[in-house]
């Protein structure tokens, strides 16, 4: 499956580029960092990883729970890299907020539920295209108090790595490390993301309503 891939899933590197990628979506959403960590997962399910015919790693490399400490940190740095920029960001960022009205409504919901104690939109957020994006944005633009808002985000880092990390190798292990089983475990995630995004565009007082 990974032939193409074989000499960087291999090697330590994949674990940097992982990190790199999920570090960085926050800012870029179309990078495929959730891809990405699939099929380093999915490597890692094949037992070994071969380039060109020849074994080139021992059994279960990447290690998962490497690569899931690797995706997980990134992800809580970015939300904490774009929350601080967001608290920084002045009267410019608040317009441009205010010009949104998915950031508008993402922060008045985020608002809401950690004012309340709870913080179950940032984990939901973290799934959903963008979503993270749109809630440590929103998290700084607010002012919300770190310690409300960076819990969730690890929370939702780890979840999110486990989940993706997950798919990969049960997926391969299933299916075996065929590109087919790295479809089917992307689509698993692109699934969990629609589900996720649903949820976050249900309107403020819908949300509110049937809210403990």
């Amino acid at each position: 499956m990974l032939e193409s891939l074989g000499a960087l899933i291999s090697s330590p590197w994949i674990y940097g580029l992982v990190a790199l990628s999920v570090l960085l979506d926050v800012f870029l959403p179309l990078l495929p960092s959730g891809v990405l960590v699939i099929t380093a997962a999915t490597a890692a399910a094949a037992g070994t990883t071969t380039v060109a015919g020849a074994t080139a790693a021992p059994a279960e490399f990447p290690s998962l729970l490497v690569l899931i400490l690797c995706a997980a940190t990134a992800s809580v740095l970015g939300d904490l890299v774009a929350y601080r920029l967001a608290w920084r960001g002045g009267e410019r960022l608040d317009r441009a907020i205010a010009r949104s009205r998915r950031l508008t409504s993402a922060q008045e919901r985020l608002g809401a539920a950690l004012a309340r104690g709870g913080g179950a939109l940032v984990v939901i957020a973290r799934f959903a295209p963008a979503g993270r994006s749109v809630v440590s944005l929103g998290a700084g633009a607010a002012h919300r108090k770190a310690k409300e808002f960076l819990p969730w985000s690890a929370l939702a880092g780890v979840a999110w790595a486990g989940y993706s990390v997950g798919l990969g190798y049960f997926g391969g292990q299933w299916l075996g490390a065929t590109w087919v089983a790295t479809a089917v475990s992307v689509l698993a995630l692109f699934m969990a993301g629609a589900l996720a995004a649903f949820f976050m565009r249900r309107p403020a007082t819908e949300a509110a309503s049937t809210a403990p």
